[in-house]
């Protein structure tokens, strides 16, 4: 049985997936899940088989219908599915896919919309709750072009307001299903709460940890994951969940102080990972649990009325405003509203393979058919950390490569993207990770150049790595969005001299080589600019090329392919000498500007005390796959040249690359005022 079914995809929040109205997917809910399955791809970690993106937060569906619900203008199905498991949870919400239901809805015909904007009533079908979502509809239409932005998704958009109405005690009939605020398991305060999502929270300051550490240091502690796990277990049986081993719900969050008494910090857990950056529908609980007396989370004692509050999470902050009712003890959350913003990707049909709908699950190819060279390594599937954001030029790279390590290796190689702090996250969790082999970090010119030149690192890049093999080079470009009014450095040094105000260059973050050539350009032509923050070569790239920056120094792998379709211009090569794929454009120092030389180096480590067998066999595995002309080809077609080494010319080439970097910041000055701890 195959099946082809209409399908919009849509970014809505900081998730993104397929959206389907209901009557789009087949009848009954083993046939539908089956079919959710297929679209997101569910059976394979690397999800190419479908539209998932690897990951928990690309691997969300939305299913839409009009309300049988009296007072509501549209149901909402949430499903949850698995990554590398065929899986499809449907108890928990989603609070970033419920911002796309409202638009989606409009553009399908459910719901007429209004000239200016338009409200529509959701009940949340996974939780009964109810949720009034504003729309912009200049026109009659839905528009996704707009001035807001949120934390954790590249440039603005359209708001979309979210007011939830009745999420508390939406799962389990209770806001505190237990029956008390605080209860003791394991000796810990343990708040149970359900608002908008079940959550157990816990103090960080009770586990040992200051609340501010980044989501890879928590996924790396190993005891810890450990010990909130048999919490949340014990949890969900008091909460009424019964054996919740299987389920997302409820999840984990460590509470801790805010930057003020309006604000608190919270690490969120999905619930084995730690959240990149926090679920909406847990910040709606932690907010509730922090504005309510008598909580692991409570803040100072709040009146009725409304109360602008903020949820700290590793990406930013989720502003959540909560109306209270009542006074002292029995104080309650009567609503709560937040923005959000949603973006249409694509919409069309979606083709479903036959092998999705039966229930059995084929069987994995035995090990003994793979080389004997690799049958006592690797044991299992192995995890390339990529310290960037995906659609980036390393993220890019490191998919290239996985698609044919996998099957000499006789395992699969999962991308596991860990963007943030220049690196040091991904960078800080494969050192900390088992030396075995099976976790490896895509590191580059910034994790192990730049980084330790610039600032305090809580990694050392030579002694906490096992070099195993260079991949390629990717020389660094100049460019600038094709609208603007330049055609050559001069003419842009011109501009940024006359400029009122100064203009701004995008930054994949502290540190990387956008960041430092940008700084040294600076330096050298005496010009003035602004720094745009961005979590990443590819989100950065994305906002110049649509004229929302003025100019950036990618590498050629990040820029050729808005060179080719003229969306972006590239004025100067940031190196030694001109590029075979754009012999007309000069080097920085023929146009004048000395002293701005950066290409770019992408290189495979593991942590240290690697057994030298594992990383000579990876080193072998890695040569060979760049010896493959189709991987050279598409290399070089996407602006990088391939580069083999053994792991001592890797050693070698980071000593040099560490004095190099150490000479930069002693002549210009450069210093980042941050440490990663």
């Amino acid at each position: 049985m195959s099946l082809s079914i209409p399908c919009v995809l849509m970014r809505a929040g900081t998730s993104r997936g397929p959206f389907f109205l209901r009557d789009w997917l087949p009848e009954g809910d083993e046939a539908r899940d089956q079919a959710l399955i297929g679209a997101i791809g569910a059976s394979d970690p690397l999800q190419l088989d479908g539209l998932g993106g690897g990951s928990t937060l690309n691997s969300k569906v939305a299913i839409v219908s009009r309300s049988t619900v009296p007072g509501c203008d549209l149901d909402y199905l949430f499903a949850q599915v698995g990554v590398g498991h065929r899986s499809v949870d449907t108890r928990p919400n989603c609070g970033n896919m419920l911002s796309g239901v409202a638009p989606f809805a409009i553009e399908q015909g459910l719901i007429p919309a209004q000239d200016g904007t338009t409200t529509v009533r959701i009940h949340n079908v996974n939780t009964g709750s109810q949720i009034e979502a504003t729309v912009c509809t200049p026109g009659g239409k839905v528009s996704y072009d707009g001035d807001a932005r949120i934390d954790g998704v590249a440039g603005t958009a359209a708001p979309i307001l979210l007011n939830f109405l009745d999420a508390w005690g939406a799962v389990t009939g209770q806001v505190f299903p237990t029956g008390k605020r605080i209860d003791t398991i394991d000796g810990l305060d343990v708040t149970c709460i359900d608002a908008a999502m079940p959550l157990m929270m816990l103090r960080a300051a009770d586990l040992g940890l200051t609340g501010r550490e980044r989501p890879a240091e928590l996924d790396a502690n190993a005891a810890l994951l450990a010990r909130i796990e048999a919490l949340r277990l014990e949890a969900g049986r008091r909460m009424g969940l019964g054996d919740v081993s299987g389920s997302v719900i409820p999840k984990p969050v460590l509470v801790s102080a805010g930057d003020s008494p309006d604000s608190i910090t919270s690490r969120y857990f999905t619930p084995h990972k730690c959240h990149a950056s926090h679920a909406v529908t847990g910040a709606i609980g932690v907010a509730t649990a922090f504005a309510l007396p008598g909580t692991v989370a409570s803040g100072i004692a709040r009146s009725a009325g409304r109360h602008a509050l903020v949820v700290l999470h590793p990406a930013g902050q989720i502003d959540v405003a909560v109306d209270l009712e009542g006074e002292g003890d029995a104080i309650e959350v009567r609503s709560a509203a937040l923005v959000r913003t949603a973006r249409k990707i694509m919409q069309g049909m979606l083709h479903l393979p036959g092998y999705v709908f039966p229930p059995a699950v084929p069987s994995p190819e035995p090990l003994s058919a793979a080389p004997s060279a690799v049958r006592n390594f690797p044991q299992r599937e192995l995890h390339i950390i990529v310290p960037t954001s995906s659609g980036g030029g390393n993220d890019t790279m490191a998919r290239t490569l996985t698609r044919k390590l996998g099957p000499l290796l006789g395992q699969p190689v999962v991308v596991d993207n860990r963007a943030g702090a220049n690196g040091s996250i991904a960078s800080e969790y494969v050192a900390a990770a088992q030396p075995d082999g099976h976790t490896l970090l895509f590191g580059y010119i910034a994790t192990h150049g730049i980084n330790p030149a610039l600032q305090k690192l809580r990694y050392d890049p030579v002694a906490d790595f096992s070099p195993v093999g260079l991949i390629g080079y990717s020389p660094t470009l100049l460019v600038v969005p094709a609208s603007l009014p330049v055609d050559d450095v001069a003419s842009l040094v011109r501009l940024l001299r006359d400029a009122p105000s100064p203009l701004a260059y995008a930054s994949a973050g502290d540190g990387t080589v956008p960041h430092l050539a940008a700084e040294l350009f600076q330096l050298q032509t005496g010009t003035r600019l602004t720094r745009a923050d961005f979590s990443g070569a590819g989100p950065a790239i994305a906002d110049v090329a649509n004229g929302l920056v003025q100019m950036m120094f990618p590498s050629l792998f990040t820029a050729l392919p808005y060179l080719r379709s003229k969306r972006l211009k590239a004025l100067a090569v940031a190196g030694m000498e001109r590029l075979a794929a754009c012999p007309e454009v000069p080097t920085l120092q023929e146009a004048g500007v000395p002293g701005v030389a950066m290409t770019q180096w992408y290189a495979l480590f593991a942590p240290a005390k690697t057994p030298h067998a594992v990383t000579r066999q990876l080193n072998t595995a890695l040569n060979t796959v760049l010896s493959d002309p189709e991987v050279a080809a598409r290399m070089q077609a996407d602006g990088a040249q391939v580069q083999t080494s053994t792991p001592g010319e890797l050693h070698d080439l980071l000593l040099s690359e560490g004095e190099r970097w150490q000479d930069v910041v002693r002549q210009t000055g450069l210093r980042l005022n941050m440490a990663s701890d």
